[in-house]
């Protein structure tokens, strides 16, 4: 940072200081993030739309179809040339990366990280990529706050706060759905939901939807309109449709993971941009409605023009056989799971809404055309009401999100009259998918290690402390063969502290000697000579692993063990001691800072 900026952010700090109260500047910070961050959902979506409109040229009109093959090879090899060439580090995904910013880098996120998905995405998406722009607006949104409140120095918990009041107002930007937006950021990120935090979401979110209103003037993201009203015989079917929905959400979260842990064991890059660009080619080149996003298919859907759903395949299909219908929609929901699996693991870079909206609208519609078409029930089922439904249902499950599904979709939607649907599609569809699937898409890597923040203010506490900070080393380190005079002459006699680790010639831990193992002996000169370390040394009850073990599991371990001192190992080796009082007095101060 030049000098010149450096005195003219100082004054202004101490101008702030002066006339601006801490809650004041969050407020007027929260409110230029979020007219920041809906400025990134602008650029994001326009940016997209270019490459769409580019490609849907004069120039390739006439042979477009066989295009489809190739454009999301072309659309990946230009995202991995961007991260290599001119981003030239890791561009995370979306809301994962925002979430272990949040949980172990104290919400701080990477410079680049504020433009590079703007650059990334687009050419995903726009080139077919299968995904969403939703997570890369996030990103960009979350890196924006994130850097705002680095800029002027405000503490962790703010970072956060203004981190999770840029992710509202991306989503509001996004979906025109500002309150929809302030449960996502409280769901999602955890956020403690007071009147504190409540302010500068609103005002983020305000923000946002006005500068998306300003641009994109009142066009809504999905159409739906009301054609039939909520019945009450309808409720049983809607219990069964949330069913449903939790299967498919389990179906789409395993098919996820199974992908994305056939691309992680593929090292090379562009090994992986070639089997990813070429299946997904495959698949498109099949069945367009796939290519991109997938809004287009959503909209029809819920209008109900699903013949020109299933029609848009490259035999160009035209059938009223009902059996035949329900067959081209089950593949779609199928093949748009791996679709947006294959562009994840060949490296491009988007979110995963779009897709859970797409296969949501798709399920709840092909669910109410066979409950129609069963001759079981002589009740007939409103199609795009299930639809629209379903998508809540999709979100609730895969995203695992009920509150964020239910507002977002009735708000998105206009759809408030089926709010209890909704609710009842929404509640039993994240309750059945969480017996089997513990954590979201974008969650299950940080809960393996345990760095995944949640509502559970003990355990956010303990894993937001640096383990660094409450690991001791200054101790005098023996070994198995020192005589007991020199353990005296050279350990007690120089030490403050009341117990030694015993490592042997590879600085491998193997026990430890306090001064009460030694004490009834210690000036017993005779001895000196004739006893060893190894005949006087004790083992531990339990050892701290550094590279494993989470503070949570620590903490466990001093509680299970009920000892004072535990011996940290690093890479097999001995690397020092935690206490339980340095422990506890470290949880305290963290906790106070959380709570604040």
């Amino acid at each position: 940072m030049p000098n010149s900026l450096k005195d003219l952010l100082r004054k202004f700090l101490i101008w702030k200081y002066k006339h601006i109260s801490e809650r004041q500047f969050i407020y007027i910070s929260s409110a230029i993030i979020g007219l920041m961050a809906g400025l990134g959902a602008v650029t994001l979506k326009n940016l997209t739309h270019l490459i769409q409109q580019l490609l849907e040229g004069e120039l390739i009109k006439e042979i477009h179809q066989a295009f489809y093959f190739i454009f999301p090879i072309i659309g990946f090899f230009l995202v991995l040339l961007t991260i290599r060439h001119i981003v030239k580090k890791k561009v995370g995904h979306g809301i994962p990366s925002t979430l272990y910013a949040i949980s172990k880098l104290k919400g701080i996120m990477p410079r680049h990280q504020m433009w590079a998905s703007l650059i990334t995405a687009p050419l995903t998406v726009g080139f077919g990529g299968s995904v969403g722009l939703e997570g890369p607006t996030v990103a960009t949104g979350a890196a924006l706050g994130s850097n705002f409140a680095r800029f002027f120095h405000l503490n962790q918990t703010t970072r956060t706060l203004l981190i999770g009041a840029a992710a509202a107002g991306a989503m509001s930007s996004i979906f025109k759905a500002p309150i929809a937006a302030i449960v996502f950021a409280v769901e999602i990120f955890s956020l403690e939901l007071t009147l504190v935090s409540m302010i500068p979401l609103l005002l983020a979110s305000i923000t946002a939807i006005l500068t998306s209103y300003f641009f994109f003037g009142d066009d809504v993201l999905l159409h739906f309109k009301l054609q039939d009203k909520f019945e009450l015989n309808d409720v049983l079917f809607f219990v069964l449709l949330g069913v449903v929905s939790a299967a498919a959400s389990i179906y789409f979260s395993k098919v996820y993971f199974a992908i994305s842990g056939f691309f992680k064991k593929i090292k090379n890059p562009y090994q992986k941009l070639v089997i990813g660009g070429l299946l997904l080619g495959i698949i498109v080149f099949f069945i367009p409605p796939l290519f991109g996003e997938g809004y287009e298919t959503i909209n029809n859907v819920l209008r109900g023009n699903v013949l020109k759903v299933v029609t848009n395949n490259i035999f160009h299909t035209t059938t009223d056989n009902y059996v035949v219908i329900i067959s081209l929609l089950v593949g779609l929901i199928l093949f748009k799971i791996i679709a947006t699996s294959l562009t994840f693991g060949a490296g491009g870079i988007g979110g995963i809404f779009a897709p859970t909206l797409f296969t949501g609208s798709v399920t709840g519609y092909v669910f109410a055309m066979i409950m129609n078409h069963s001759n079981l029930f002589s009740h007939q089922l409103s199609l795009t009401n299930f639809a629209m439904v379903g998508m809540a249902g999709l979100m609730a499950g895969i995203l695992q999100a009920p509150l964020t599904a239910i507002f977002l979709i009735a708000e998105i939607t206009g759809g408030y009259e089926l709010f209890v649907p909704i609710m009842i599609v929404a509640s039993i569809s994240f309750i059945v998918t969480k017996k089997y699937i513990p954590h979201n898409i974008y969650a299950a890597e940080l809960a393996k290690k345990g760095q995944l923040i949640t509502h559970n203010k003990d355990k956010n506490v303990l894993m937001l402390m640096d383990v660094d900070k409450v690991i001791e080393t200054n101790f005098i380190i023996l070994t198995p063969e020192m005589k007991l005079g020199e353990v005296v002459k050279n350990a007690v006699s120089k030490s403050s502290r009341n117990h030694f680790p015993v490592v042997n010639e590879d600085n491998e831990f193997i026990g430890i000697l306090t001064l009460d193992d030694i004490r009834s002996i210690m000036f017993e000169t005779k001895l000196y000579d004739k006893v060893c370390v190894s005949g006087l040394m004790q083992s531990v009850p339990e050892v701290i692993d550094y590279d494993k073990d989470t503070m949570e599991v620590i903490m466990n371990k001093f509680i299970t063990t009920v000892a004072w001192n535990l011996p940290v190992i690093k890479d097999g080796k001995y690397f020092g001691f935690i206490s339980k009082s340095r422990l506890l007095t470290a949880y305290r101060r963290k906790l106070i800072d959380v709570t604040n």
